[in-house]
């Protein structure tokens, strides 16, 4: 994979902090320059090197002792769906799926309180605020959208995503907790696939698969995918 084409652009280690997804562990991350626009071009480079966006912030895990963190993308062409996944998808079709402006939302943003407080309960993103939860999500810089699932006028899930110019990035996906009987995660996941079949897209990246992270380790079921590992993407063979 060749270098990057953007000649300014620079990238700062953070000091070591605690780890977010495993216990007792420490973190270094590497971000891209805050200082820069990075925009659509420019992201789907980054992305092609294992790099993630929260809000306007560009990252990746770059942890001395640990390779955990491992990127992770499905080639649409070669995706087959499993029994389990076809019977989500069949159990969703009474949704209606739109795309929304990717911006602030006073629906989304209880949903997402909602999703935070009830499965993310004392992870210190329980309580968002508003400020909190735009910086988190809304990139104006970068072709986002959001993708509301409904069931009639009900708001169910909100799945939001980023159009590059080589694949959909799945950024977050949040949802009522009450319907756990649907899957919800999965079916958005399913759907965004199907979506990058229809436009022609190669991929869906699914940012970083954790095999020891419990909430992370659920990226390996759709399969085939990729891992990006010793400098290049591959079919995950285990």
């Amino acid at each position: 994979m060749g270098s990057l084409h953007h000649e300014s652009l620079d990238f700062y280690l953070t000091p070591e902090h605690e780890c977010s997804y495993l216990p007792q562990q420490q973190a270094m991350t590497l971000f891209a320059d805050p200082s820069v626009c990075v925009d659509t071009d420019l992201y789907s480079e980054l992305i092609q090197y294992g790099f993630r966006r929260s809000g306007t912030h560009v990252y990746r895990p770059r942890c001395p002792m640990c390779d955990a963190c491992i990127p992770i993308r499905i080639p649409v062409d070669n995706f087959a769906t499993s029994r389990s996944q076809r019977r989500v998808w069949k159990r969703n079709q009474d949704l209606t799926i739109t795309t929304v402006a990717a911006e602030y939302n006073d629906e989304h943003f209880q949903l997402y309180r909602h999703y935070m407080s009830t499965r993310h309960a004392g992870g210190g993103m329980d309580t968002p605020e508003p400020e909190k939860y735009s910086e988190f999500l809304i990139n104006p810089y970068i072709d986002a959208r959001f993708y509301e699932f409904r069931l009639d006028r009900q708001l169910l899930a909100v799945a939001t995503v980023d159009m590059l110019n080589n694949g959909i990035s799945a950024v977050y996906t949040f949802f009522d907790p009450s319907e756990a009987a649907r899957s919800l995660g999965g079916m958005a996941i399913l759907w965004q696939i199907e979506e990058a079949r229809r436009l022609n897209i190669p991929y869906v990246y699914l940012g970083y698969w954790i095999k020891e992270c419990q909430k992370m380790v659920y990226k390996d079921q759709y399969r085939p995918f990729e891992v990006f590992q010793e400098g290049h993407w591959q079919i995950y063979e285990k």
